[in-house]
């Protein structure tokens, strides 16, 4: 499967930004997509997922409340909704697709073997 991230862009603190991760591939429902993040000289971060048919969803502990991962298989698209958008939020996101259904470690960059190319997100205070 192939994807591709768009939807980032310049926001203030506060603001609300929804990404959009578009999949070709008609074996899409069959992968959990998730979001990850990188800042610059930091290491890449787990954001949300959701799994194949669109629950249940999981979520980083700072995320919570905040950020909302969902998904539209018939559209072949995932979505993420963030909102109350923070300085410290400012880093390219990426979507990626895993084939695994093992949830313990979801959160682990390396159980992703599907990468879209990333979207900048900036949020200015």
């Amino acid at each position: 499967v192939q994807l591709q991230a768009s939807g980032g862009g310049l926001a203030q603190a506060g603001d609300s930004l929804r990404l959009s991760c578009a999949a070709s591939g008609r074996t899409f429902r069959s992968y959990r997509v998730a979001w990850f993040r990188q800042a610059p000289e930091k290491e890449r971060e787990f954001v949300a997922a959701v799994d194949r048919s669109g629950s249940p969803t999981y979520y980083a502990d700072s995320m919570k409340g905040r950020f909302t991962i969902s998904r539209d298989n018939a559209k072949n698209t995932v979505y993420l909704q963030m909102n109350s958008l923070k300085p410290e939020d400012t880093a390219v996101y990426y979507c990626a697709a895993s084939s695994s259904i093992i949830t313990s470690s979801l959160r682990a960059s390396s159980m992703y073997n599907n990468w879209g190319q990333g979207t900048q997100v900036t949020v200015s205070s």
